[in-house]
C-alpha cells in the first residue's frame, strides 16, 4: 500500500501545494482546526503538525480530532523537540506528542520520532470526504474610533492586508519565522502586532519573529499559549497574557505578565490623534 507514497514537508499547511496530494505531509503549522483543514484540502494521505505547546483548551492540537472525524490519520510533534514553522526540521528532529485514533491504528504513538511516525503514515488509507466547516480564519475590526488607531484581530497572520498599515493587529498565529528565515508575512507597516508564543519551543522558535520587527520599528509581543488559545485572535486580545515582547514594545511600556488588551489600550491612548 505504501509503494509510491512519499513524505513531503512544508513550512505551513496553507503553502503545502498540490504535489502533496496522496502523500504524507509534515507541516510546520500548529495542529489547530484551521491548519488541519488547510492540510486536508490538499488531499493528503496523512499529516504531522506541531503541537504548539498544546496550550489553552488544547487549542494547539484540536485539529487531530477534526481530522479523526474524516478518518484521516494525523499526529502532532512536540514543539520542544523541533522548530514550529519548519516542516523539514520537524522531520529531522521532532518527537511525536499526540496521535489521533486513525494514526494509532497503523502504529503511530507518542514518543516516536516524526520520521518513524511518518513512515507508518505511508500505510494510511486515502480519504475522499467533504471537509467539515471550520470557525477560524476570520478578520475582525474591534476598535474604530475617530482620532485613534484602529485595532484589528486576525485569526491568522497571512490574513494581513495592505489597509492594515497603521493599525494595531492581534493575530492568532505563532510568532515563528517560516524555516527560521525572514519572510514577507508581516508586509503592511502596522504600528504593533501580537501573536501566540506557541509554547516558545525548541531554540525559542515560536517567538523568532519578534526581534525582526524591531528592525522596522514595529512593536510586537507574544501571548503565552497557556493563557489564550492559539488561533483565536479575539481571545488573545481579551485575556491573553504577554510572555515576550520585543525591544520596541518594551520601550513603549510592554512587559511580560501584562494582558495583551491592557497594553493595546495603553498604545491606543499613546497614539491618539497621531
Amino acid at each position: 500500500m505504501s509503494a509510491g507514497v512519499h513524505i513531503c514537508t512544508a513550512s505551513s499547511s496553507a503553502t503545502a501545494g498540490s504535489d502533496c496530494r496522496g502523500q504524507v505531509l509534515v507541516s510546520g503549522s500548529y495542529a489547530g482546526e484551521y491548519n488541519a483543514y488547510h492540510a486536508a484540502k490538499w488531499g493528503v494521505r496523512a499529516v504531522v503538525l506541531n503541537d504548539a505547546g498544546v496550550g489553552h483548551n488544547r487549542a494547539g492540537i484540536r485539529g487531530l480530532d477534526y481530522l479523526e472525524r474524516l478518518g484521516l490519520a494525523a499526529a502532532a510533534a512536540d514543539a520542544h523537540s523541533c522548530h514550529i514553522g519548519d516542516g523539514e526540521h520537524m522531520l529531522q528532529h521532532g518527537r511525536i506528542s499526540f496521535v489521533n485514533a486513525t494514526a494509532a491504528q497503523i502504529g503511530c504513538r507518542p514518543g516516536q520520532s516524526v520520521r518513524e511516525c511518518a513512515e507508518h503514515l505511508r500505510q494510511a488509507t486515502m480519504i475522499d470526504a467533504p471537509l467539515p466547516a471550520i470557525s477560524g480564519g476570520r478578520r475582525y475590526l474591534i476598535h474604530d474610533q475617530p482620532g485613534e488607531p484602529q485595532v484589528a484581530c486576525l485569526d491568522a497572520a497571512p490574513l494581513l492586508q495592505a489597509d492594515d498599515a497603521g493599525r494595531i493587529v492581534v493575530t492568532g498565529s505563532h510568532a515563528a519565522l517560516f524555516r527560521g528565515r525572514p519572510d514577507g508575512i508581516v508586509g503592511p507597516a502596522v504600528r504593533a502586532i501580537f501573536f501566540s508564543d506557541a509554547g516558545v519551543g525548541l531554540d525559542r522558535a515560536g517567538i523568532t519573529r519578534l526581534p525582526t520587527l524591531d528592525e522596522r520599528g514595529i512593536a510586537a509581543g507574544a501571548a503565552a499559549a497557556d493563557s489564550a488559545p492559539i488561533g483565536d485572535s479575539r481571545a488573545i486580545y481579551a485575556y491573553g497574557v504577554l510572555s515576550h515582547v520585543n525591544a520596541t514594545a518594551a520601550a513603549l511600556g510592554g512587559r511580560p505578565g501584562q494582558r495583551v488588551g491592557d497594553f493595546i489600550e495603553t498604545l491606543v491612548q499613546r497614539w491618539k490623534d497621531t
